[in-house]
């Protein structure tokens, strides 16, 4: 069984920055591609950014290019996401996720654990 426990969100406003991180256990992290995915109110879950297994590669969604950031600490069993230039749309709970695609994984059906979430709010 794999554990993930997000860490990093709250209150922001809008042009600042956040880093969340999402420590990874119970199984060789470095075996996993991570994603973050977040959920507004009201909206379905939908894919940020993604990382393969090495950190060679990421994606992201359109409307997170060039904003933010996603990398990964093997060592560290921890995988971040360093947001920046908030906006209030990016208002929602961020889940980070662990698959077991060799490459980057976009979509929500490609990965096996969830973790609990965390509450990024960003204020206008």
């Amino acid at each position: 069984q794999v554990q993930l426990v997000e860490s990093g969100g709250g209150l922001v406003q809008a042009g600042g920055s956040l880093r969340l991180s999402c420590a990874v256990s119970g199984r060789t992290f470095g075996n996993y591609a991570m994603g973050w995915f977040r959920q507004a109110p009201g909206k379905e879950r939908e894919f940020v950014a993604a990382i393969s297994w090495d950190g060679g590669r990421t994606s992201y969604a359109d409307s997170v290019k060039g904003r933010f950031t996603i990398s990964r600490a093997n060592a560290k069993n921890t995988v971040y996401l360093q947001m920046s230039s908030l906006k209030p749309e990016d208002t929602a709970v961020y889940y980070c996720a662990a698959g077991s695609s060799s490459w980057v994984a976009v979509k929500l059906t490609e990965y096996d654990y969830w973790g609990q979430g965390t509450q990024v709010t960003v204020s206008s």
